[in-house]
């Protein structure tokens, strides 16, 4: 039996800690033998929980990154703006890696991670995690096998939700574009990678209208203060940090979102964060800009066409997505595939969840998705397994640009991949 692979954890939040689990269900496969991260707890226990030596335990990723290589790969999962300097400082010290999405707040960013790639030869995953739940497998494998004909158009919903837009975009860490990026790069480059994905062609163009509508000081209600825990109307209003945080600890859920207000959820330590953190901000007081609802039209190579909706106006729950062909209609909800067939007039009904609440099913199995494919090609030296590569997500990635400077500038905005 060949050794597992070894993995370096840079940023030991959500999404490192998370995809950090595959290593600690199948140890066979993989082991996280490096930490770095600079706040203590998440630190501590990530080394904890992978038993990993004090002297391979960092506070700065730029002295993991200077010390002599000690893991074949790294999971670099800092924040959007920490993403281009480390990216290219570990492939300069020979790590294969593994880097949240999205590659950088700007193109710029993303084309130097990519020539750092390249020059460097190491092998490369951006954590689209959509590509790889089983319900993307399945959709693209049912397009490949022509079931609804050639594509014509293709129509895709996030309902992101009044909540978590207002976790994440209002009080959060992503709420500020100048702290993190604008909203579509933030939260949709999944998705416009996704219809990248399963449209199989070249963007051309994009055009895009979206605003902060209403998360804004003109919005708040009357007698409305700075504060939930002193807001006379905060009983009335559906974003209440109250009800959103404390409402989830009475019920006994101390995970995400809660735990990111404080690593250990208790009344008294969520009352603290909502007292003096941000968010126990009024979500018509916060420092946010991104915005709350965006559409983007997208015309493809052959004469075919995409539309995305991301609103924040809604129940947080699955993306839908509608799928147009010349013999046939798919719609899915994120787990379960409906196909009508123009033929014989019938409903083919697929349901893909995989029941599973290991790494190897978050997300539907993307993360798990993700997981295997990258330590399957560290392991093998074979990329095949890798379905977002530094290419292919610096092309969905300049999608994304072009469609934000499309919303700005109010015109529609070619696609290419050339300088």
């Amino acid at each position: 039996m060949s050794s597992p692979v070894t993995l370096a954890v840079v940023g030991a939040g959500g999404r490192g800690s998370g995809y950090a689990r595959f290593a600690a269900e199948l140890p066979d496969r993989a082991k996280v033998v490096a930490v770095a991260e600079p706040r203590d707890v998440y630190r501590q226990r990530l080394a904890d929980t992978h038993q990993i030596s004090t002297d391979q335990v960092y506070t700065d990723w730029r002295d993991l990154a200077a010390a002599p290589k000690m893991a074949d790969a790294v999971l670099i999962c800092t924040q959007d703006a920490m993403h281009v300097e480390p990216a290219i400082a570990f492939a300069e010290a020979g790590y294969h890696i593994l880097l949240e999405k999205p590659m950088a707040p700007d193109a710029e960013g993303c084309r130097q991670i990519v020539e750092a790639i390249e020059k460097a030869g190491v092998m490369f995953a951006v954590a689209h995690v959509s590509r790889y739940t089983t319900y993307s497998q399945r959709v693209k494998s049912m397009l490949s096998d022509g079931v609804i004909g050639d594509i014509v158009s293709l129509q895709r919903l996030e309902p992101v939700g009044y909540w978590h837009q207002a976790h994440s975009f209002v009080r959060g860490n992503w709420r500020n574009e100048t702290e993190s990026s604008f909203m579509l790069l933030a939260k949709s480059c999944h998705d416009i990678d996704w219809i990248r994905y399963m449209m199989g062609v070249n963007c051309e163009a994009v055009s895009s209208f979206g605003s902060l509508r209403h998360f804004r000081p003109s919005e708040a209600p009357e007698g409305a203060t700075e504060r939930c825990l002193d807001c006379p109307v905060e009983a009335e209003c559906p974003y209440s940090a109250k009800k959103i945080y404390l409402g989830r600890l009475e019920h006994g859920q101390t995970g995400w979102p809660v735990d990111v207000l404080t690593p250990n959820p208790t009344v008294e330590s969520v009352m603290s964060a909502l007292r003096d953190g941000p968010y126990g901000r009024c979500v018509y007081a916060c420092d946010n800009d991104v915005v709350d609802h965006q559409v983007v039209n997208m015309r493809f190579a052959g004469d075919t066409t995409a539309a995305f909706t991301m609103t924040a106006f809604s129940e947080a729950a699955g993306r839908r997505t509608n799928i147009f062909g010349t013999r046939g209609h798919i719609y899915g909800d994120g787990q379960h595939i409906h196909h009508f067939d123009f033929l014989t007039d019938k409903t083919q009904t697929i349901d893909t969840a995989t029941g599973d609440a290991s790494i190897l099913g978050g997300h539907g199995g993307g993360d798990g998705g993700l997981m295997d494919g990258f330590v399957r090609a560290v392991a093998t030296g074979d990329a095949s397994s890798i379905l977002s590569g530094a290419r292919e997500t610096l092309e969905s990635h300049l999608m994304v640009f072009a469609a934000e400077a499309a919303r700005r500038e109010d015109r529609v905005v070619p696609v290419s991949v050339d300088r």
